[in-house]
């Protein structure tokens, strides 16, 4: 197994100017828990995740990823993380201290290659959280974020040698060439994706359902309330998960999966999938075809938040 830093995805925290809709969307129909917040902040948590909240939404006058957060072991593992990435150059935004968000612990943050913010932390308290009943169609955690970045390669060689992110899958195109790289911090599949896009933006943030049947009644209920199901439900080959993808009331695209693959990280070699096989983006064949339309869905709007920090 790698010896890594960071251990895994904690939670992706969203700016947005209709903050009231956008609250309303992700604690009703998309089915989170808010368990804190204050004007114009909201914490929200996933029924079955220990983490403290999956998503953290705050009123902005202009749309913007805030920040992806990830996990480590120690308060030590923090400090020499932000010791690697001093000593790189690396633009620390936070240094290493007590964290003020729900469930407190020890973190800091920093600019990754394409100017989000990053953030690092240990010692979070656990939150009670449950096991979910057959049938109960909410998200049970968070999944994976995937990144836009105008430069699939360079962001990709900078998470493997800052962060120790691994590649686990590439898609390829005929006429693109890389279209995404597929990285892990842990022996899930990935934790995040990198996806081709024109310029710096969040691609989509996905959710964990309990299990297939849950994930269809998740993707029933979203259809008959209208949010707008941009691709799915279908089965992807990299990853092997199921997919069934929306728009947020602001645009951003948000999935419900299940089953992603659980590597053996010892035996593991990446593989290069052609994204023009309709069996590598759908193994079910039950989904609409991918085609440039979709796929421009998910370029989302440019992120002006880049090189600025957020708020605490």
């Amino acid at each position: 197994m790698p010896d890594r830093l960071i251990t895994h995805l904690r939670h992706v925290d969203l700016a947005v100017p209709d903050y009231d809709r956008q609250r309303e969307f992700y604690s009703g129909v998309w089915g989170l828990t808010e368990v804190a917040g204050d004007t114009g902040i909201s914490f929200l948590a996933a029924e079955g995740s220990p983490e403290q909240y999956v998503v953290r939404l705050r009123k902005d006058t202009e749309k913007r990823l805030d920040l992806v957060s990830f996990g480590a072991a120690s308060p030590a593992d923090v400090d020499a993380l932000a010791e690697r990435l001093g000593a790189a150059r690396v633009k620390i935004v936070a240094e290493p201290g007590a964290l003020a968000t729900p469930g407190g612990g020890y973190g800091f943050r920093f600019f990754d290659l394409d100017g989000r913010t990053v953030e690092v932390s240990a010692d979070v308290a656990v939150r009670e959280h449950r096991r979910l009943e057959e049938r109960e169609a909410v998200p049970v955690r968070l999944s994976h974020v995937v990144l836009n970045a105008p430069d699939l390669d360079a962001t990709r060689a900078w998470y493997e040698t800052h962060l120790d992110f691994a590649l686990s899958d590439t898609l390829t195109s005929p006429h693109m060439g890389k279209v995404m790289h597929f990285m892990r911090c842990n022996p899930q599949h990935h934790s995040m994706a990198i996806a081709k896009g024109p310029h710096t933006s969040l691609h989509h943030v996905s959710f964990e359902m309990r299990g297939l049947d849950e994930y269809m009644f998740g993707t029933g209920r979203l259809l008959r309330a209208g949010v707008r199901m941009i691709w799915g439900p279908g089965r992807h080959k990299a990853g092997d998960n199921t997919f069934s993808y929306f728009l947020d009331p602001h645009g951003n695209t948000v999935e419900y999966t299940t089953e992603l693959e659980t590597l053996d990280e010892d035996a593991w070699h990446p593989h290069l999938y052609d994204f023009s096989d309709p069996d590598v983006t759908d193994q079910w064949g039950t989904a609409n075809p991918m085609n440039e339309l979709i796929a421009k869905e998910s370029f989302n709007d440019p992120d002006r938040g880049v090189f600025v920090a957020p708020p605490v």
